[in-house]
């Protein structure tokens, strides 16, 4: 999403600590110098090179000639009666990212964007009508967490913002490994969840190279009305998404959840709760239900709690821990890409 000319500083904020200390040997710095970097930036969250005080007044001015720290605050916010926030961040070639806020007595969630825009163009999905504009970088990713307003009130982090996590999945482990490392964030990985539709190679990549917590988006259990919904599965079904997992252990601390949007006469028969069962059957998972948003020109409908918790009392007495996830920010639209498509359309008559 960024591209840096010869004379563009580059932003510290995003990098790793090898690529930090890559940095330290370009411009000719002791070794040590990367760490302490790495402090400044993810544990004292510093905005500019000038307060990295214990690095020598030459160091810090070789760093500034070079590089910029990158910390950006969010150009815009809609706050919810339910204390639910959303925030736009500018991207350099004018195009936005959302990131919400959810607090929840003891705990605060960041729901984190990884995209402009999406490539999997799921039918119920307002990211996917904007279709797709670019990847974040590590820097963009990280800055969500970085600059949010309620930094000090999170508790926890979820990568189920704009845009599919797995198609920038070198990007998204880089911001990962700073979220979890102890040069970093230091965070437990328990704290982090992904949310994917299944994207074959990314989805290894995620398992193997991170312990973070994974939710697949399946809202169908069945291939045919799955392609329907989301044209992802014509790539990688769900039926190779469930065999894959089926290799991982997710019975210690890393969870695996597969979350199940119940649309009005589309998915919410019973039927579709058997096969669900059929499905998941053997893995060690729990499958979160969540009521439908409506979104501008797309003929789906939700469903009545009634509904859902008729679902959801099936499941779990057959053995498939399910839960129903609250609904938040209904009134600013919390639901991705709503803001951003607004903002981009304002931008684009002017």
């Amino acid at each position: 999403m960024q591209n840096y000319g010869l004379m563009e500083k580059r932003p510290l904020l995003g990098m790793t600590l090898s690529e930090l200390q890559e940095v330290t040997r370009r411009l000719g710095m002791p070794g040590f110098a990367a760490k302490q970097m790495a402090g400044w930036l993810y544990t004292k969250r510093v905005t500019s090179i000038d307060e990295m005080t214990n690095l020598s007044l030459k160091q810090r001015s070789l760093l500034s000639e070079n590089y910029v720290v990158g910390a950006e605050a969010p150009i815009d916010a809609m706050r919810s009666v339910d204390g639910t926030v959303k925030y736009l961040y500018r991207t350099p070639d004018n195009h936005f990212v959302e990131t919400v806020f959810i607090p929840d007595e003891d705990r605060g969630t960041v729901c984190v964007s990884s995209q402009v825009g999406c490539k999997m163009n799921c039918k119920f999905c307002m990211t996917g009508k904007q279709g797709f504009s670019g990847n974040l970088t590590a820097n963009q990713i990280i800055n969500q967490i970085q600059s949010l307003p309620e930094y000090e009130q999170l508790t926890n982090v979820v990568m189920m913002g704009m845009g599919e996590p797995l198609d920038n999945i070198d990007e998204v482990l880089k911001a990962l490994d700073i979220m979890t490392a102890p040069w970093g964030y230091a965070w437990s990985p328990k704290r982090i969840t992904l949310s994917t539709v299944g994207l074959k190679k990314g989805l290894q990549r995620f398992l193997e190279e991170s312990e973070c917590h994974l939710a697949v988006s399946l809202h169908a259990p069945v291939p045919a009305l799955r392609r329907e919904l989301m044209p992802a599965e014509r790539a990688f079904s769900i039926t190779e998404i469930v065999n894959l997992l089926q290799n991982y252990d997710f019975s210690h601390q890393r969870r695996l959840s597969f979350e199940y949007i119940v649309f009005k006469g589309v998915n919410d028969s019973m039927l579709y709760a058997k096969e669900l069962l059929k499905l998941l059957r053997g893995l060690d998972c729990r499958v979160n239900l969540i009521r439908f948003h409506a979104i501008p020109n797309v003929d789906l409908e939700g469903v009545d709690m009634q509904k859902m918790t008729e679902l959801r009392d099936y499941l779990t007495q057959h053995g498939l821990f399910t839960t129903i996830r609250a609904s938040r920010g209904e009134d600013i639209f919390a639901a991705c890409g709503m803001l951003s498509t607004a903002k981009q359309e304002a931008i684009n008559k002017n």
